[in-house]
């Protein structure tokens, strides 16, 4: 039998200002980034975009206006977001950020945790992890710490080795050992759907396979265990900003019991609530 994920345990969040119901907000909102009227979301197409759409529902109700903007990339989101372009974007995790970061000099920070999308083995041809063979082809996310990430999936399946205490920082040049002589490529991530046809396996995020219309329960062959899970998915805005009071309306709205049911009926377990 393939390896299905179990009941996942949602963490519980620290209460935040409740912003459905009760007082106006946006229509209240006269300063920071409000100013305008309108708080723009950077988001990238699939299931940050669904649920950033309900989160917009749900405030349009008390006046609190969201505009979503859709990219296609990994790179536009936040280069946007520095430029002003955007209040705010959701569609990375926080080790991402860091990384982008440290390599751009952006000045941007982690607001909040939303969800977490874990990362499973996927395949076309095999039933069980255990019927990978020695050679195949292995298809792996090609971005910064996804590339790690896959692999240290695919040490947890027991299939290789990585040097001990490495972390998402590895890439396939550091495989210890590989028994049965995988062959890893890297790819683009949304790309690797398209490409299970072609390979043995691939490790993918979840998202990109909900994307392509495929069933994660029917073609995942081992989950990474999402209760240990760092890979948590931030709001994340300017430094400049990260104490304005949209955005703790924004949060009020998005970690709301209509989201997390939303989330948990639409996603059925490939996306899990961080509240």
């Amino acid at each position: 039998m393939k390896r299905i994920w179990g009941l996942l345990t949602t963490v519980a969040i620290g209460a935040v200002l409740t912003g459905c119901g009760g007082e106006e907000t946006g229509s209240a909102q006269t300063e920071g980034l409000l100013s305008d009227g309108v708080l723009t979301v950077g988001v990238t197409a699939g299931p940050h975009e669904d649920i950033l759409n309900e989160v917009k529902n749900l405030a349009a109700e008390d006046n609190f206006e969201i505009e979503v903007i859709t990219f296609t990339d990994f790179v536009r989101p936040n280069t946007a977001l520095e430029e002003g372009e955007l209040d705010l974007n959701s569609f990375q995790t926080g080790i991402y950020l860091d990384t982008i970061v440290e390599e751009s000099g952006f000045d941007l920070t982690k607001i909040e945790p939303t969800i977490t999308i874990p990362m499973g083995i996927y395949s076309e041809k095999y039933n069980d992890i255990s019927d990978i063979e020695e050679g195949d082809v292995i298809g792996i996310p090609n971005s910064p710490t996804q590339e790690g990430r896959a692999l240290q999936l695919f040490k947890e399946a027991g299939l290789i080795t990585l040097p001990e205490g490495s972390g998402i920082e590895v890439t396939v040049s550091d495989i210890v050992d590989n028994p049965l002589n995988l062959d890893f490529i890297t790819s683009e991530a949304a790309q690797l759907p398209a490409q299970l046809q072609d390979v043995g396996a691939a490790g993918i995020n979840s998202n990109f396979i909900l994307d392509a219309g495929i069933n994660p329960e029917e073609y995942g062959l081992f989950m990474e265990d999402v209760e240990d899970l760092v890979q948590v998915n931030y709001l994340v805005s300017r430094t400049e900003n990260e104490d304005d009071e949209a955005l703790e309306q924004l949060i009020g709205y998005y970690k709301t019991p209509e989201i997390k049911e939303f989330i948990e009926e639409q996603f059925k377990g490939a996306l899990v609530p961080s509240w």
